[in-house]
């Protein structure tokens, strides 16, 4: 499974476009390759070096195995007509919310993850991080990570 995010390179910055500091618009994601018995998709979106531990930035998930991309600036809906679901993130928020790190504190790492599942529908809304990864914890079938870099 390949994942890509079309507006910066793994281990690049990340534009402004997509933090705090100007639209906070999600990036356009695409993935292929995705296993055959794949029944959804999640994506985590996160930064392991916030100051009060790893901060959830975007949690998503009941992605349709034939859906292969998230556009730009992905909205903020609960639950879309497809079932795809979008979980709470660390601002107390449902959807995206990009990069937002201390002024002068360096770059932070965002981690995207995406997970092909054999789960075909998680039935509650607003999950977290946690509550979904304890979910599909056995039910990951393949993985792929992008990293970019963001500093204030």
């Amino acid at each position: 499974m390949k994942l890509k995010i079309k507006d910066f390179e793994e281990g690049k910055e990340i534009p402004a476009k997509f933090t705090c500091d100007a639209e906070d618009h999600s990036p356009e994601i695409f993935w292929e390759d995705i296993p055959p018995k794949t029944e959804s998709l999640v994506l985590i979106v996160d930064d392991p070096d916030a100051p009060v531990g790893n901060f959830v930035h975007w949690v998503i998930y009941n992605i349709p195995p034939n859906v292969n991309h998230l556009e730009e600036n992905f909205t903020r809906a609960k639950r879309l007509g497809n079932g795809i679901t979008q979980g709470k993130n660390d601002f107390g928020k449902i959807g995206y919310n990009g990069p937002c790190p201390p002024r002068g504190h360096g770059y932070h790492r965002y981690y995207f993850t995406l997970y092909a599942t054999t789960l075909k529908n998680i039935e509650r809304d607003s999950l977290t991080k946690k509550e979904i990864m304890g979910l599909i914890e056995n039910k990951i079938l393949a993985k792929d990570i992008r990293m970019g870099r963001y500093k204030r």
